[in-house]
């Protein structure tokens, strides 16, 4: 008999349902007796107790289907040792609903954030598998994450339809990308969609030099200019502030986003016809594509492997083409950022791409 406890937490993507299917299918080929427990709203219902017991039917036909069937919620880390309203203490209570239910491991499913919970956990005694679900693709440790390439093929998706009415138009258009602390799907996205200019949370950029690629563009005859750019794109002003005074600076803008900010100068300082697109939890939203869904599939097994193993406190990652298991201790909490003298963007670059620097 396996007793296994399973959530999804933080931002939902496109591979969930299909990354658990992945689990569950893998340990139903054991032989064993399978208990499954899915905790509703990530570690809300772990802390609350809100859960139910799941069949293999639960996880039939979900392959394609987006989102999440337990539902997720976002729990910051910062405040998972801070009693609830009515004093509950969360870390005790998570573990209580574990023991209670008797549980041989819980699989958690998340990005960053959760993955440090997730690793607190381990560090009060449970056993714990974390699967690295991201569309931002920032988690250390793994070549890649589930979510991505399908927020990818949206995001590029979206910066070809815009080709069309920039090019109909002659305007300058920029698509404002997930990505707030790191440039993995602005950039590949931006390069995937043809973009001109590509400004990405780890390169700050200097409007003079985005202005001068869009000017240089209109002399060589050509009547639009298309950006990409991350919601967290920093400009090199800003990137000096301090946390404090950055935050302040956001708070008391006139612009909802940066995008409009970037929109606002070009147009002020070239006379062009500047519009802005943001495709937003669109990136989140639809069925996963055929890379995440065998992606999802190869990690799914190899978590179910190592449950069969009894070897937990891993997060199960895919480094070179393989699955491997990567400690929770050496992975969490660390962000995996893009390099500014990465291959990928000097590659960029050298086909003309502008990334404000």
């Amino acid at each position: 008999m396996k007793r296994i406890g399973i959530l999804t937490s933080g931002g939902d993507c496109q591979a969930l349902n299909a990354a658990m299917r992945g689990v569950v299918k893998g340990l139903s080929t054991s032989g064993d007796t399978l208990e499954i427990y899915g905790f509703y709203d990530g570690y809300k219902g772990l802390i609350y107790g809100n859960y139910r017991y799941l069949t293999a039917q639960d996880f039939s036909g979900i392959l394609t289907k987006g989102g999440t069937i337990l539902g997720t919620s976002r729990q910051p880390f910062k405040q998972m040792r801070v009693p609830d309203e009515n004093g509950l203490d969360k870390v005790e209570a998570m573990k209580h609903t574990y023991h209670k239910l008797n549980l041989d491991c819980l699989v958690i499913l998340g990005g960053n954030g959760t993955q440090k919970t997730a690793n607190l956990l381990r560090e009060e005694g449970l056993n714990i598998l974390h699967l690295p679900k991201t569309i931002d693709n920032d988690i250390w440790g793994t070549d890649i994450t589930f979510g991505f390439q399908s927020a990818l093929n949206i995001a590029t998706h979206t910066i070809d339809c815009i080709h069309t009415t920039a090019a109909s138009h002659n305007r300058v258009f920029i698509v404002e990308v997930m990505g707030h602390k790191v440039g993995w799907l602005p950039l590949h996205a931006g390069i995937a969609g043809g973009a001109d200019i590509i400004l990405i949370p780890e390169i700050p950029y200097d409007i003079e030099k985005v202005v001068e690629a869009v000017n240089r563009r209109t002399r060589q005859g050509k009547g639009f200019t298309i950006l990409a750019v991350a919601e967290g794109a920093i400009s090199v002003e800003n990137a000096k502030l301090s946390k404090k005074e950055f935050k302040e600076m956001v708070n008391t803008s006139k612009y909802p986003s940066v995008s409009y900010d970037v929109a606002d100068q070009i147009a002020q300082k070239t006379g062009c016809e500047v519009r802005v697109t943001v495709p937003g939890h669109m990136q989140r939203g639809g069925s996963p594509c055929a890379f995440d869904r065998v992606l999802c599939t190869q990690l799914g097994a190899a978590a179910a492997q190592a449950i069969e193993d009894k070897d937990y406190g891993y997060m199960i990652a895919m480094v070179n083409g393989q699955t491997t298991r990567v400690p929770l201790s050496e992975a969490a909490g660390r962000l995996k950022t893009v390099d500014p003298d990465c291959q990928l963007v000097q590659e960029a670059k050298k086909v003309g791409i502008c990334f404000g620097d």
